[in-house]
């Protein structure tokens, strides 16, 4: 009876040792079995009849971005495509302009909970990344979103330290754009390719005289930091936590000349743009004006609602090649406090690897990052389109390198920076004074972030 016990007792542990050694089967032990199933990375097998089979839990996405009616149709049809391909996955949307965006966003991350997919703005990418309301996504590079075809520039564009906390989706740069036909009213046939700040000064007294506003002015935080780069210096300190130039001479050697177009009834007053509530209540869009300083990825919209062909020309000199650069014209993030991180991840790299999206696209949120895309989207383009993926791909050989992200307090500094130009405009504030109180107002605002 102790023999045959011994020998039943052997046996069984023989039997235990052997299943352990097919727990990557489904329900076999032979080695055919076992060999196929430890060379499957993707969670089963393809004999198993459970997990590998089952369909995808269904998602919901909560998606926002800012914009005008053309970029709300089309992103909406982007979705469409991405739900069809992806049967378990809605994405709820919540659009707006960009100020209401930003006011209806602010609310939400003071509760956590924000949407899981955000359209971020360089000027906001420190503050909300900064706050930790938004996730790193370099863990997701090359093994969800495919950059094979994305330069490392345009993927570092989204970095704070070593964190990517937003993905490049775009590539524009600073401009002109004008109405040829208007331009001639002024006996001006062309725009000198080396034009000058003395040279716009002059033209848009010219335009005065024919009737008409060369342009609307300038966004303060946009051109006056392309001003600042074109004399060796920056907006802000490398740290973030002041300005990034000293002498405030250069802050009225730009104002004070924009202050006096308007003085002179050259560039129309604060109160007369605040009636343009929108494209189509534009002054170069109604004739009345010649150009607008603007983003590569806005000539196209322009042109569509002016209804007629519009050119762009360069940034006034002299040393543009050290102002210019190349900026991601804005970003995707995926926010801290989405349950569904990979699914977001998924999303953004559809949006920038699709091409069949990018069709669709076209260019409006900037030049896609994807090379691939740019070669196959590109002859589908109509010709402002074309204009504008050439445009950039010339900067690129004729920029410096973008500043870094701006800092925490940006929002406030933009602020600011209308505040002030508005009562210099008015009258009510002289470029010195102005200079002052910008410099005390920017650098208390920036000194949070030491």
């Amino acid at each position: 009876m102790l023999v045959l016990l011994a020998v039943l007792l052997t046996a069984a542990l023989a039997a235990c040792g052997g299943g352990s050694k097919s727990d990557g089967g489904s329900g076999g032990g032979s080695p055919q079995h076992s060999g196929s199933s430890s060379g499957n990375t993707s969670g089963g097998s393809s004999g198993s009849s459970d997990s590998g089979s089952k369909a995808p839990e269904p998602v919901t996405l909560r998606m926002a971005w800012w914009g005008s009616q053309p970029r709300h149709d089309y992103t909406l049809q982007v979705i469409e495509m991405y739900q069809q391909k992806y049967p378990h996955v809605k994405i709820e949307p919540e659009y707006a302009n960009f100020d209401d965006y930003w006011k209806k966003l602010a609310p939400q991350a003071a509760a956590n909970d924000l949407p899981d997919i955000i359209q971020m703005d360089i000027s906001y990418l420190s503050q909300y990344g900064g706050n930790g309301q938004l996730e790193d996504l370099t863990p997701y590079l090359g093994t969800i979103i495919n950059v094979d075809h994305i330069s490392e520039n345009a993927i570092s564009g989204g970095m704070l330290g070593d964190k990517l906390y937003g993905f490049n989706i775009g590539v524009n740069t600073i401009q002109f754009q004008y109405d040829p036909e208007l331009l001639k009213k002024l006996g001006v046939d062309k725009l000198d390719d080396n034009w000058t700040w003395d040279d716009y000064y002059a033209l848009a007294s010219r335009a005065k005289e024919a009737g008409l506003y060369f342009d609307s002015g300038l966004r303060p935080e946009v051109f006056f930091g392309y001003y600042l780069r074109t004399k060796g210096q920056h907006l802000y300190s490398p740290d973030g936590t002041s300005l990034g130039y000293d002498d405030d001479r250069l802050f009225i050697d730009f104002f004070a000349p924009l202050a006096k177009l308007v003085e002179d009834g050259d560039t129309p007053t604060p109160d007369v743009k605040a009636q343009v509530k929108g494209l189509e209540d534009d002054f170069l869009v109604k004739g009345q004006q010649v150009g607008i300083w603007q983003w590569t990825n806005q000539f196209v919209g322009l042109q569509q609602v002016a209804n007629r062909p519009l050119e762009m020309h360069h940034m006034p000199g002299p040393n543009r090649k050290q102002g210019l650069y190349l900026k991601p014209s804005m970003y995707f993030s995926i926010t801290k406090n989405s349950k569904h991180k990979e699914e977001a991840a998924k999303f953004i790299d559809f949006w920038v690897n699709d091409i069949e999206a990018n069709k669709l696209i076209k260019g409006d949120r900037g030049v896609p990052v994807n090379s691939q895309v740019i070669e196959a989207v590109k002859p589908t383009l109509d010709p402002a389109l074309i204009k504008v993926f050439d445009y950039v791909a010339w900067a690129q050989e004729n920029s410096s390198p973008m500043d870094p992200p701006d800092p925490p307090g940006a929002a406030e500094i933009i602020a600011l920076f209308k505040e002030v130009t508005e009562a210099m405009d008015f009258g009510k504030l002289s470029a010195e004074d102005a200079a002052k109180r910008f410099r005390e107002e920017a650098n208390a605002i920036l000194a949070k972030n030491k």
